[in-house]
């Protein structure tokens, strides 16, 4: 898709379009089912074009984390008590700065009804509680915590987790799309399944009427008598793109399914949609929370530069914008004898020393710089205190001999907890993109003039959400799900 030319068609040079329908959804992953579900079952006639052979996407490689909140039936099943001005204010602050806030105020308000219509899908949620960081628990339990207790997020909202989990042992987003595609295609969508989506159909008022697709090698064509909705992914697979509006990413691992190409953000912009915060991007350091909370995580000049308790994201992309790599979890042996072995995924230490000299040395760090930074954190930790970075008094203990290192670089069993597939990579870093097309809070794109294009909607990463500069594992899902629904009942309004 990269080098095809993405330049619309024109209606009156179509002569026969081969299908017809109300609503054309373009991408079958989470954003594209709850769309598709929707404006189905508001009576529309709906087709899904999929450019794989079947529905899912990166959504069914995620972990299946769903961020949502404001008093669910799971989290007062755990024992939590929640509300939607809560839940607001931890996410405009870990999701910011400049965090979209008409849509956020919308997801929040919303949350509860949300996680209702997933059970109604069909989606299982076990009323059980992970209580510890991680990228992903490999257990069934249906809520754990993604950063709302960690510093400073805590001084800003009462503590709730808010993190749902399909019940699975695992990676849940096969799950999902399971039931997700399910709903859509039992409400009355059907689906178009190796079709790949080129190029936009515009009438002659520049309404979008349509797409042209490939099948197999033939152009195939398709009219849409309402709207055109795109759900086709972010752009982490495209280095063209990301060297244009991404470039932090270049270089580092991908968080997709391997088809995130931008190719409906570019379709859109050649008849001249707006994008926004196209920079935006979000970062996994495939290193594990259950040990950087026991230890510390150190750059590659040994100094620690964020709490290691909170959202494992927030220190990936920390790390990766701001400090000097590699970067090191530092550990001793108590903290590692600590850790679950299912939490530990596999993962050993490779460098193991008596001293913290010998580890500064083996990890080619300045003589000194190690030992400065535990002697330091030993100090205070031994007083139940992290007066530098706040880690919750939960996570400190003073560091002793022997101590271990552990290097992201080596991976671990994907980065799905960041709500993608993926894997890790030669720099221990893996990420997706966040930004996108420029959409009102019901999908409508716009624009550059801030003018809704005539025809078409988005919605999922290839639109630009609720997030500022932010991310928190299940906001993908979640707010590709909610605006992709919305998308749905709109579009669905227009039919005649």
């Amino acid at each position: 898709m990269n080098g095809r030319s993405v330049e619309p068609f024109a209606a009156r040079d179509i002569a026969a379009f081969d299908h017809e329908c109300d609503v054309l959804v373009v991408g079958f992953g989470c954003a594209g089912a709850a769309a598709a579900f929707e404006a189905a079952r508001a009576g529309a006639d709906v087709i899904v074009l999929e450019r794989a052979s079947g529905p899912g996407g990166t959504s069914a490689q995620s972990g299946g984390e769903l961020y949502l909140g404001g008093g669910t039936a799971i989290q007062k099943a755990c024992g939590f008590d929640d509300d939607p001005g809560g839940m607001y204010a931890y996410l405009e602050a870990a999701l910011g700065p400049n965090a979209d806030t008409a849509k956020l105020r919308l997801y929040c308000d919303g949350s509860v009804e949300h996680f209702e219509w997933f059970r109604k899908r069909g989606v299982p949620f076990n009323p059980t509680f992970y209580d510890a960081p991680t990228w992903m628990p490999m257990s069934e339990d249906g809520l754990m915590w993604l950063g709302e207790n960690s510093w400073p997020y805590n001084t800003i909202a009462k503590p709730v987790p808010r993190g749902h989990r399909p019940a699975a042992g695992g990676f849940g987003g096969g799950i999902l799309m399971e039931r997700l595609s399910a709903a859509a295609t039992g409400a009355g969508a059907v689906t178009h399944t190796d079709t790949l989506a080129t190029n936009l159909v515009l009438d002659g008022d520049g309404r979008v009427t349509g797409i042209v697709a490939r099948k197999y090698g033939d152009t195939v064509t398709y009219r849409a008598r309402t709207a055109v909705i795109l759900t086709t992914g972010g752009f982490v697979d495209n280095d063209a793109m990301l060297a244009d509006h991404a470039p932090l990413l270049l270089g580092h691992g991908k968080v997709s399914d391997g088809l995130d190409d931008g190719s409906g953000i570019r379709m859109a912009t050649a008849i001249g949609a707006a994008t926004r915060r196209m920079a935006v991007v979000e970062i996994a350091l495939t290193a594990l929370p259950a040990m950087v909370c026991r230890g510390m995580l150190v750059d590659g000049l040994g100094r620690r530069f964020l709490n290691e308790d909170v959202y494992p994201g927030h220190w990936s992309v920390h790390a990766v914008k701001h400090q000097p790599g590699p970067y090191w979890t530092i550990i001793d042996e108590e903290g590692f004898e600590d850790v679950p072995e299912p939490d530990r995924w596999g993962i050993r230490p490779e460098h193991v020393t008596e001293t913290l000299a010998e580890l500064e040395e083996s990890l080619g760090m300045p003589a000194g710089s190690l030992e400065t930074t535990v002697e330091t954190y030993n100090r205070h930790a031994a007083k139940g205190e992290d007066p530098y970075f706040h880690k919750d008094p939960k996570w400190l203990r003073p560091l002793t001999s022997p101590f271990a290192a552990i290097d992201p670089r080596a991976g671990f069993f994907g980065t799905g907890g960041t709500g993608g597939g993926g894997t890790g990579s030669a720099t221990g870093a893996a990420g997706f993109t966040l930004g996108g097309l420029h959409t009102t809070v019901d999908g409508e794109v716009l624009n550059n003039s801030g003018v809704p294009v005539p025809g078409l909607y988005a919605a999922g990463r290839a639109a630009s959400g609720m997030h500022g500069e932010g991310y928190v594992s299940g906001t993908s899902l979640g707010d590709g799900t909610f605006f992709g629904r919305r998308a749905g009942r709109a579009a669905a309004r227009e039919v005649s």
